[in-house]
């Protein structure tokens, strides 16, 4: 049977534009549908934009900070209107590079909502980012899935009174009291802009500690962080009932504790976007949780059908996604072998204030491979001896396995964490050794040069017990 396209891209997110743009490359007659926004959930509701207003939390904080050092600026007032009108622009600027990016590489670009007829037939129908295109069907050998996710609500009455983070990046102002449910990413990141521009922020979550998965010694200073940053926490608890009364929320909790708040924000996770897609005509399977099932190649159920990214639920992170959609392009239309990643070594990143970041594997989990060595250490950082925020610490952990003395892991939680841990990423990919760490000449002064003069050994971690 002759297809229309070899390849048909549903979602152009980063994994989705990335697939489509290798194969392209390839030679490979591609075809790209978007229903929503050019760019995905990373470029317009996600990681990008919330990490300018990241930025623009801090900028308080650092007027205060100056002080210390001499300076007589103000804080002053910050304006939500204008970071918005300058977010909105940035992102569409950003729109218009997606766009431009997978015309030149002559992919053909499809406005509208993508629903599967068959394996290899998909109706391209009206959605918000066209709303008057005419249907159109088209087919292709080969059908990608890169639809990505979007946030969950708890089942609790007046859950519907709540924004997520869909519309987080759109109100039309901040909030001065914000109720946030959830201590992942989404919801600490949010917590940490809101309390940087202003609001009163309570922040509720199930755990004993914000950010499951991560390191227990850095999920406990992630909790001190928080607090530091004058969000009050209310660990080990759930709501249970959301009501309005006038412009006032009122959020009832199971310990019978109530808040107010002109917003509630929930940051409850997110599910993989498969509604409409249509996968009832296809024999895609899909999980408990609606991600759709895929093998080692991407490779879904159905022959000729693959998924990348968040829809897949594996490693929810757009890097991920953009290697997914890389190696399965090279797999497909490519002469060479598809480039190697390293998704064991994923480093994640939690943009708070001061920001998270982690590569390789935690303490607890290190320990299931047999004895761990813990080198460990806390310190306030060279600004803060003068900016009066002494409270505010930097925080680094390695984790050695003991019979290589290879660093499985490394955590840090302080000023550019992110950027510092990149190339300690290299390292740990690499398979580096503690000796390799303590043979490297540290740059002074800075915070990264602790990750290289950490030689006393802070504890050593026995090998769990087999269950």
């Amino acid at each position: 049977m002759t297809h229309e396209f070899d390849l048909l891209v549903i979602g152009a997110g980063s994994g989705g534009v990335r697939c489509a743009r290798i194969a392209a490359g390839h030679g490979a007659r591609v075809a790209v549908v978007e229903s929503r926004h050019w760019g995905g959930t990373c470029v317009n509701l996600g990681c990008v934009p919330k990490k300018l207003m990241v930025q623009a939390s801090e900028y308080g904080d650092l007027t205060d900070d100056s002080h210390g050092f001499g300076w007589s600026s103000t804080r002053g007032t910050h304006d939500w209107a204008t970071l918005i009108a300058a977010k909105d622009k940035e992102i569409t600027r950003l729109n218009g590079i997606y766009v431009s990016m997978l015309e030149k590489a002559g992919i053909t670009l499809l406005t509208g909502h993508a629903r599967f007829v068959d394996a290899h037939t998909v109706r391209v129908e009206a959605s918000p980012l066209a709303p008057d295109e005419a249907p159109r069907t088209v087919t292709a050998k080969n059908i990608v899935i890169a639809t990505g996710s979007t946030p969950i609500r708890p089942d609790i009455p007046g859950a519907e009174l709540a924004i997520t983070s869909d519309e987080a990046f759109h109100l039309p102002a901040r909030p001065q009291r914000v109720v946030i449910v959830g201590s992942g990413y989404i919801g600490l990141e949010f917590a940490g802009i809101f309390a940087g521009l202003g609001s009163q922020v309570d922040l509720v979550y199930r755990q004993d500690l914000p950010l499951r998965g991560f390191d227990e010694d850095m999920r406990a200073a992630t909790a001190e962080a928080i607090t530091v940053r004058g969000i009050t926490q209310h660990p080990h608890t759930s709501p249970t009932r959301i009501t309005k009364d006038g412009e006032t929320y009122t959020v009832r909790l199971d310990n019978g504790q109530t808040l107010e708040a002109d917003c509630v924000f929930f940051a409850t996770g997110r599910k993989p976007k498969i509604e409409k897609l249509g996968l009832d005509q296809t024999s895609i399977a899909t999980g408990k949780h609606g991600q759709i099932k895929v093998d080692a190649n991407s490779q879904t159920t159905e022959p000729g059908v693959y998924a990348i990214g968040d829809v897949t639920d594996r490693i929810n992170l757009t890097p991920v996604a953009i290697a997914e959609g890389h190696t399965l392009a090279d797999r497909l239309f490519g002469k060479a072998p598809p480039r190697e990643w390293a998704f064991d070594t994923t480093p994640k990143a939690v943009f708070f204030s001061p920001p998270l970041a982690s590569v390789g594997l935690t303490e607890a989990e290190a320990a299931q491979h047999g004895v761990v060595d813990i080198y460990f250490t806390r310190f306030t950082p060279m600004r803060h001896t003068l900016s009066g925020r002494k409270d505010r610490k930097t925080v680094m952990k390695l984790v050695v396995q003991q019979s290589s003395q290879k660093v499985v892991g490394v955590h840090i939680l302080g000023d550019d964490a992110p950027e510092m841990l990149q190339g300690v990423a290299v390292a740990v990919t690499a398979g580096l050794t503690k000796q390799d760490f303590d043979r490297t000449i540290g740059i002074h002064p800075t915070s990264a040069e602790e990750l290289v003069t950490m030689r006393t050994r802070t504890r050593e971690t026995p090998a769990a017990s087999a269950v």
